[in-house]
């Protein structure tokens, strides 16, 4: 029942980390569509630039869920690495529940008045040609971290199917 679920979730993250991964080649092409105007036809876009950072941080913040299901997120392996499986399992599944969650639930309560003082007031970006809406960009960083939760259930429900020695994934 519990590889049925991970198998589930796994393909839910793989498709936000493939629309994030096109984010990521539509970021290139902006960004190679505004060195191009600037170096070759000296003409520059604030929002242009700006919409570079905040594809940037949408890539930034669902990215981070997609690096946690595919163990792809930085740690420190020295010891890490030396033990079997199964003490690798039951760290991953400390971790996640007295630090990981936490720390995300906190990031998700206090961006909460961040954002919608952001969107009551309407806020644009301050450079004369910017970006309107910038409630909007600010409003994924909930959105991301609630992503985040998803995939922490993900991360914890592999470290318990790997500690129950249901499945190994390499």
């Amino acid at each position: 029942m519990l590889l049925k679920l991970e198998r589930a979730t796994d393909k839910i993250i793989d498709f936000i980390g493939l629309i994030t991964a096109f984010l990521l080649v539509i970021m290139i092409l902006n960004v190679a569509y505004d060195v191009f105007a600037r170096y070759l036809f000296h003409n520059s876009s604030i929002a242009m630039q700006e919409l570079e950072w905040h594809e940037f941080a949408v890539i930034m913040l669902y990215g981070t869920g997609y690096a946690l299901r595919h163990n792809a997120h930085v740690r420190v392996d020295f010891i890490y690495d030396r033990l079997s499986s199964n003490k690798q399992a039951l760290i991953n599944i400390f971790g996640a529940i007295f630090f990981l969650l936490p720390l995300v639930l906190l990031v998700i309560y206090s961006s909460n008045d961040f954002v919608m003082d952001a969107y009551t007031s309407n806020e644009i970006s301050q450079d004369p040609g910017g970006l309107p809406y910038r409630w909007l960009i600010k409003a994924q960083i909930p959105f991301a971290f609630i992503f985040l939760i998803f995939c922490t259930f993900n991360f914890l429900l592999h470290n318990i199917n790997i500690f129950k020695k249901e499945e190994v994934k390499i």
